[in-house]
């Protein structure tokens, strides 16, 4: 797959973002935030990279081969080729019941985590020029508003299994500095989607961003697969394919009125969800006697209706949805329903690695030295450069 991608003014020769053009993406930033890029990488030379997703709906871990080439005023970006490698399910049990494990087991998680993106991506590169990992990890915890975010997935065991050097832990610097830590992709948005205003990621949580005017917001909306997924497991499913056991159901009225009525959604941007408030907020009221098929109609309403607010709140004529969400019909068709934005859906490897191919790109950006999370997105004190680099020697 091609693309095209916005870009700003990147001096080839020392690889980093003039200043004032920072300040025209979304706040300025003081020189000392740009530095040296790495000694492993000739400055002038874009290293082809592994973006490694593994989202809150614990389905799998999305792998994406990806080029990057500037191209005048825009980025290309070639998608080589990507592929999702299921969690093993004793690790997806751990992972589930991460947020309540004693700090051994959270230790081991991260390890465990680590061997297993590695070794994904030490089979994933055989017979490719990939010369860099970009890892997200998985988040485990997420509380910005105590200073704190964790994502596991050892770089080191990472770098070492598969002899490449690793960017990850790409939230912590952003919640260092006041942020939310999230989203951050709508920095890889603005850069490689010109084309498109609005985005919606419809993952374990629906997130929403917009571009426009050169400013770019993003915030977390809603769980989505998160929940829906948990029902389609209470009725036997992985997953409910095209939303269709939630299209036979029923809106349960007054499951849907104390879903709308969670604080959080009273709260304006910038924000964001973490598994743990999924767990403790939402995930007790979907439970109950009503059949899961109701239970499911009933969540996709929620999501619609919000996802579908959020829209016509921003002034969205259409957006480009991606995320695992996207290939549910049912629920693309009652956002469309409940809203005046057009769902805008691109290939079947985008929707499913858009996340990989972004965090792909904000590693680039890191292993240069540039600017890859926007103040404007998370509420930071001021832009940064987000990410730990590991090398495999």
């Amino acid at each position: 797959m091609r693309g095209t991608i916005g870009f700003v003014a990147l001096d080839l020769h020392t690889g980093f973002l003039p200043i004032g053009v920072i300040g025209a993406i979304g706040g300025s930033i003081p020189a000392t935030d740009t530095f040296t890029p790495n000694s492993m990488e000739k400055p002038h030379e874009i290293p082809t990279v592994i973006g490694v997703m593994s989202g809150s709906s614990l389905d799998g871990i999305d792998l994406a081969l990806c080029r990057f080439e500037p191209d005048g005023a825009h980025w290309s970006f070639t998608i080589e080729k990507a592929e999702t490698v299921p969690m093993p399910a004793t690790l997806r049990t751990r992972l589930l019941h991460a947020t309540g494990a004693d700090a051994l087991e959270l230790a081991r998680l991260h390890r465990d985590m680590g061997i297993t993106i590695g070794t994904a991506c030490k089979d994933f590169q055989k017979g490719t020029d990939a010369a860099l990992i970009a890892s997200h990890g998985h988040t485990i915890f997420h509380q910005p508003g105590e200073g704190l975010t964790l994502q596991i997935g050892s770089g080191a065991h990472i770098a070492a299994l598969s002899g490449l050097p690793v960017v990850c832990d790409f939230r912590t610097m952003d919640v260092a500095l006041g942020g939310q830590g999230a989203p951050l992709v709508p920095f890889g948005e603005q850069m490689l989607f010109p084309a498109h205003r609005a985005f919606v990621n419809l993952g374990g949580i629906a997130n929403l961003s917009v571009h426009t005017d050169g400013k770019v917001i993003g915030y977390d909306v809603c769980p989505c697969n998160q929940a829906l997924d948990l029902l389609a497991q209470e009725a036997g499913m992985a997953y409910d394919a095209d939303g269709a056991l939630a299209r036979s159901g029923t809106v349960l009225p007054a499951l849907l009125e104390s879903l709308n009525a969670l604080p959080f959604y009273r709260q304006a941007p910038p924000r964001s969800l973490g598994r743990e408030w999924f767990d403790e907020q939402l995930k007790p009221l979907i439970a109950g006697p009503a059949p899961p098929k109701d239970r499911l109609r009933t969540v996709v309403e929620h999501i619609a209706a919000l996802v579908a607010g959020e829209l016509a709140r921003q002034g969205a004529r259409s957006a480009l949805f991606t995320g695992g969400g996207a290939h549910n019909s049912f629920l693309i068709a009652r956002i469309a329903a409940l809203g005046k934005a057009r769902p805008d859906l691109p290939s079947a490897q985008l929707i499913n690695c858009k996340e990989a191919l972004i965090f792909a790109f904000l590693g680039l950006m890191r292993w240069r030295g540039q600017v890859n999370t926007l103040a404007s997105v998370t509420g930071a004190s001021r832009n940064s450069i987000g990410g730990a680099v590991y090398r495999p020697n």
